[in-house]
C-alpha cells in the first residue's frame, strides 16, 4: 500500500472484517477468481475471500448453493449500444436471461457462477465496463444526472466528471480498503436527479461571484446514508469549482479512510464522523488535506423529480428528445434489453440512460421519428405512460436473491401497484417503496410511502408483513418518512394502502403533494385512520 494505514496500529480495536481485510486487499480477489476460484469451483472458495468476492462486484446469492449476483458500475447510469448489447448476452448466456436496474443507476445480474466470472469481467472490460468495486468496502458506482449533455435543467454537464472521479477512484489500491461502503453522487441538475442528501459525498449545482465573475460550480455534502440509522448528509460551507470536484473527493474519502470507525461493522459508514464531527470540524480536517476552499455560493437546487422523467421530452439539443420509459421496479429481460440497444440506433444515436427510479432513458430522438419509437412492441409493457401508482413504485431485490432480505419484495411490489391503479383514481403521482430488510436498498425512507419487509406470527403460521412510514422527501425540507405502530401482513398492503391513500385524497388541500399533506395533518392522523383499519380486519 502506498498509504500507512494509521487505524492498524491497535488491532484490538478492529472487527473480523478489518482484519481479513488487512491480510489481503479485496482487490486481490479478482485475480485469484481469475486463476483459480474459476477452474475449482464454489468449493474451492475459502470463507474469508467469498466475503471479499464484493470488490469483484459479486455477492453470493439465496439460497447459498452456488449462484452469485453481480453489479456492473454504471457512471451517472449511461451505456452505449454496444455495451448494452454486452449486457444483454450476458443476461442470456449466464443469468437466465434475467437483468436489473438497481436504485444507483447500475445494472444487476442473478444466476451467475465463479466458472462464468472470468468470461464476464472479459465482456465488461472490452466495452469498458467493471464490476469491480460495484460492492465492497470502497467507493462504489457513481451515480449522477442521467440526462447529462442533455438536459434543459442543468447548470453543468457532469458527465466527464463522474468519469473522472471513476476512473481514479477504480481499482486505485490507496482507496480500496475503507471502513465501509462509500457512495458518491454528482449532478448539475436543479431538481437533485441524483439523491444528495443520501450519499456519502454529494455535489449539487451552485453558482459563486468570484472576482467579480459568476462562475458555476458545486455545493458540497457529506455524511447521508440510509440502512437502519438514516442520516441526511450535511452541507460543507464551501464552493467547490468543476476543475477541484476530484480533489474535494480526494480529501473527503481520505478522511473516511484515515479516521472513519472500524471498530463496529453496523456504525462505520462516513455519516456516523460526520454527526460526531458536525460539518465545521470535518471542514478544517478537508482543509488541512486540500487546501483553502471558497465559501458557499447561491444554492441553484429549485426541487427535487425523484429521479423520473416519464413520457417525451425536449433536450437542449433544439430538435432532439428524450423518451422515459417505466420498468416496473427495474426488473427485464436480457432480450428486452437488447432490444433497446437496437432502438436507441434505429431511432436515436445508440445511448440507454438508467435512473436511480429503476427507470431507462432513450436520449436523441429526433423530433420527426418520436411517433415511430412510441408504436414499438415493447413500449407496450416498458411504456412512456405508466399508470399513476405502476410509474411511482420501487423495490428492492428481496428474498428471492438477497440473503439479507426476509420478505419477496418485487413481485408484491407489482401487484400491489397493480391493484391501486385498479382501486384507486388519483390525479397526484406517490412514491411507494418496498424493502427486504432494514439496509434499504429500495430506498424506502425517502418515499412518500415506504414498506419494510417483515415476519409475524398468524394461527396459520409465519407469514411476510410491513411496517408503514409515511412523508418522505429530498431536496428543500428533505426528511424521511416517519413509521407507523401495526405491521401489516403481506396480503393485506395493498388494501391498507388504498385506505391510506383514499384520506388523503379526500382530505387534501388542491394541488396538495402527499408529502405536504403528511406534514400538515401530522403522522398521528395516519396512525389514527391505520389503527382503524387494522381494529376493522
Amino acid at each position: 500500500m502506498a498509504y500507512q494505514p494509521i487505524w492498524a496500529e491497535d488491532t484490538s480495536k478492529l472487527n473480523k472484517v478489518e482484519l481479513i481485510k488487512l491480510e489481503k486487499d479485496g482487490l486481490d480477489v479478482i485475480r485469484t477468481i481469475i486463476e483459480e476460484y474459476a477452474a475449482g469451483g464454489y468449493a474451492s472458495i475459502t470463507e474469508d475471500d467469498l466475503n471479499r468476492f464484493k470488490w469483484a462486484g459479486v455477492y453470493e446469492q439465496k439460497p447459498r448453493d452456488g449462484h452469485f449476483m453481480m453489479r456492473v458500475r454504471i457512471n451517472s447510469g449511461i451505456v452505449n449500444s454496444a455495451q448494452a448489447r454486452v449486457l444483454a448476452g450476458i443476461s442470456r448466456d449466464y443469468g437466465r436471461n434475467l437483468l436489473d436496474i438497481t436504485t444507483r443507476q447500475a445494472i444487476q445480474f442473478h444466476w451467475l457462477r465463479v466458472e462464468h466470472l472470468p468470461d464476464i469481467f472479459k465482456r465488461l472490460e472490452s466495452v469498458g465496463l467493471y464490476s469491480y468495486e460495484a460492492c465492497g468496502d470502497c467507493p462504489r458506482t457513481i451515480v449522477g444526472n442521467p440526462l447529462a449533455g442533455i438536459d434543459p435543467n442543468e447548470l453543468l454537464d457532469t458527465e466527464a466528471l463522474v468519469n473522472q472521479v471513476n476512473d481514479f477512484f477504480l481499482l486505485n489500491r490507496d482507496f480500496s480498503n475503507l471502513p465501509r461502503k462509500f457512495k458518491m453522487s454528482i449532478s448539475g441538475n436543479i431538481y437533485n436527479t441524483a439523491h444528495a442528501e443520501i450519499n456519502d459525498l454529494a455535489y449539487t449545482p451552485a453558482v459563486k461571484v468570484i472576482d467579480g465573475e459568476e462562475v458555476t460550480g458545486f455545493h458540497v455534502w457529506v455524511g447521508g446514508g440510509l440502512s437502519a440509522k438514516p442520516h441526511l448528509a450535511k452541507r460543507l460551507d464551501v464552493f467547490v469549482r468543476p476543475e477541484d470536484v476530484l480533489k474535494v473527493a480526494v480529501g473527503v474519502v481520505t478522511i473516511f479512510r484515515d479516521y472513519g470507525y472500524r471498530e463496529k461493522r453496523h456504525h462505520a459508514r462516513l455519516k456516523f464522523l460526520v454527526a460526531d464531527w458536525g460539518p465545521e470540524k470535518f471542514l478544517e480536517k478537508l482543509t488541512e488535506i486540500v487546501g483553502e476552499l471558497p465559501a458557499s455560493g447561491d444554492d441553484k437546487t429549485a426541487g427535487w423529480n425523484a429521479a423520473y422523467f416519464d413520457g417525451v421530452h425536449p433536450q437542449k439539443q433544439s430538435g432532439l428528445n428524450y423518451v422515459g420509459l417505466n420498468v416496473p421496479v427495474g426488473r427485464l429481460t436480457g432480450d428486452e434489453f437488447e432490444e433497446l440497444a437496437r432502438l436507441s440506433d434505429e431511432y436515436g444515436q445508440g445511448s440507454l440512460r438508467t435512473t436511480m427510479a429503476q427507470n431507462i432513458i432513450f436520449s436523441d430522438i429526433p423530433d420527426t421519428k418520436v411517433d415511430a419509437l412510441l408504436a414499438e412492441p415493447l413500449l407496450k409493457r416498458l411504456t412512456p405512460n405508466p399508470n399513476t401508482f405502476m410509474s411511482r413504485t420501487v423495490s428492492c431485490t428481496g428474498n428471492e436473491f438477497c440473503n439479507l432480505a426476509i420478505v419477496e419484495t418485487k413481485v408484491r411490489a407489482v401487484r400491489v401497484a397493480e391493484y391501486l391503479d385498479e382501486h384507486v383514481d388519483l390525479n397526484e403521482d406517490i412514491r411507494i417503496h418496498f424493502v427486504g430488510c432494514p439496509n434499504a436498498c429500495g430506498q424506502k425512507q425517502i418515499a412518500d410511502i415506504g414498506l419494510q419487509g417483515a415476519l409475524v406470527k398468524t394461527p396459520e403460521g409465519t407469514v411476510d408483513a410491513f411496517d408503514i412510514a409515511v412523508g418522505g422527501t429530498l431536496g428543500p425540507n428533505a426528511q424521511f418518512n416517519q413509521p407507523l405502530k401495526g405491521r401489516v401482513k403481506g396480503d393485506d398492503v395493498a388494501p391498507v394502502l388504498a385506505r391510506l391513500i383514499l384520506y388523503y385524497k379526500e382530505n387534501r388541500n388542491e394541488g396538495e403533494s402527499f408529502n405536504r399533506f403528511v406534514a400538515r395533518v401530522g403522522v398521528p392522523a395516519f396512525q389514527e385512520v391505520l389503527n382503524g383499519i387494522l381494529a376493522a380486519s
